[in-house]
């Protein structure tokens, strides 16, 4: 076992190296010149569309607000709160910097992934439309390309287990554990009983849960990180200036932390931030690939609302608060760090995170779910649905026992390798999405 997870470490060197930290922010800026900021300018517009009844009729499976939800149901999980923990322990304050960084341009990424992946969709056997990565790359690139559109649905397949089920699972049970006491054997069987009541209803029933759970525990979280931030307003300020400070200069060794140099900021912020929000990863536009909408442009926009929740808001919401009560340099790490943060500044903060864990991570297995199961159906048809939601049903309990440093070592190094093709797909695609864009400027 120290052998492979030395193998796994190894390879997650290289695949997060400094090329793939410049593609990812590279091709965000790109993309965001390209647009000429038109995510960043447009961010007011995408939330009314997103409660625009008026593409209700259009074709698709599900609403574009279930289609964002649903996103956001497998965005929004740990990466929130144990991995803006684990970003600010090995890389300091500065990390949260280029966690933001990482958002912003990354809302110009998820928009030109969503614009490709309606765009270029189809129904499957079954009707139902699919979309992605892998179908941009097919209908948009030329047969040459093909083999990359094989390369992200295997990429994606694989790795959903890891980032969207072992982790998650490895998450709840800890939590659960570490604040009731509950054995992660029950916590297991009980996972497994609540994602398949779900997962084998397929992507409506996913989308309903979602569009429930997904604004409530949002809405939940978010209240008790903001009492604390608005309690300890006169903190903020301060707390502001040692990100933007360490971001460029690195951060001194105090307390239980060891200290963090700028590169370890920039590579875990990066790293994080992309785990939390998935934007390059090419998941999130399988879920917008299913919306009811006839306008690529305007699913773009929603999509991109995705990004900007999840890291400008949520993600700093927690790591505010971890800065905030001083925890993070006690030596602690990961979702114990942030249940530490929240429970010095707010009586039963522990539980808080603890529910809002157990939750945000939940959803995030059912949102991931739905991603790999297109991906598993691009590869073999859809005669794999049922025997696919099975298997990832039943790997549930296996996730909530399993070690959670390998889990998270090969969920960040399959992140990777599932970024690659969607990236270079993107960029050979961009062309497309600016003549989209201004076509859709043009008519309005």
């Amino acid at each position: 076992m120290q052998t492979l997870e030395g193998l796994v470490a190894t390879i997650n060197g290289w695949v997060w190296g400094v090329p793939m930290l410049a593609l990812i922010l590279g091709t965000g800026l790109y993309l965001m010149l390209g647009l000429r900021f038109m995510p960043l300018r447009n961010i007011g517009r995408g939330f009314r569309m997103l409660f625009d009844k008026k593409d209700t009729d259009s074709d698709g499976n599900i609403s574009s607000f279930q289609a964002l939800m649903t996103s956001l149901s497998a965005t929004i999980g740990t990466g929130n709160i144990a991995g803006v923990a684990t970003a600010i322990a090995l890389g300091g304050p500065g990390a949260l910097f280029w966690m933001w960084c990482t958002a912003l341009v990354g809302m110009a990424t998820k928009y030109a992934e969503a614009v490709c992946a309606v765009h270029y969709r189809e129904r499957d056997a079954n009707g139902n439309f699919s979309g992605g990565p892998m179908y941009y790359i097919k209908n948009g690139l030329s047969e040459n390309w093909r083999w990359l559109a094989v390369a992200f649905a295997l990429f994606g397949a694989v790795a959903g287990f890891g980032i969207g089920n072992g982790v998650q699972a490895n998450s709840v049970a800890d939590a659960l554990d570490s604040s009731f006491g509950i054995d992660a054997r029950i916590t297991g069987i009980c996972l497994f009983i609540a994602v398949a009541a779900v997962v084998l209803g397929g992507v409506k029933r996913i989308a309903e849960v979602a569009g429930v759970l997904v604004p409530l525990m949002a809405a939940l979280y978010l209240l008790a990180g903001l009492i604390i931030v608005i309690s300890s307003l006169g903190e903020l300020p301060g707390v502001i200036a040692l990100v933007f400070e360490s971001a460029f200069t690195g951060t001194a060794a105090t307390g239980g932390f060891a200290g963090a140099a700028v590169w370890a900021a920039i590579r875990f912020g990066v790293a994080r931030g992309i785990f939390s929000n998935e934007a390059g990863l090419g998941s999130a536009p399988i879920a917008h690939a299913a919306a009811k909408t006839d306008s690529a442009v305007g699913q773009g926009m929603i999509a991109m609302l995705g990004t900007f929740i999840d890291t400008l808001i949520v993600c700093s919401i927690t790591g505010f608060v971890i800065l905030l009560s001083g925890a993070w340099t006690s030596g602690e790490n990961g979702a114990a760090l942030s249940a530490m943060a929240f429970d010095q500044l707010l009586p039963g903060g522990e539980y808080v995170v603890s529910i809002g864990l157990v939750l945000f991570a939940f959803t995030t297995i059912l949102g991931w779910s739905y991603y790999c199961e297109r991906c598993v159906v691009y590869l073999f048809g859809v005669k794999a649905e049922l025997p696919f939601r099975i298997l990832w049903v039943s790997a549930v309990p296996f996730g909530a026992l399993a070690n959670l440093e390998m889990i998270w070592l090969v969920a960040d190094t399959l992140n990777a390798m599932m970024a690659l093709p969607n990236l270079v797909a993107l960029l050979l695609l961009s062309p497309v999405v600016f003549r989209l864009t201004r076509e859709y400027r043009a008519a309005r």
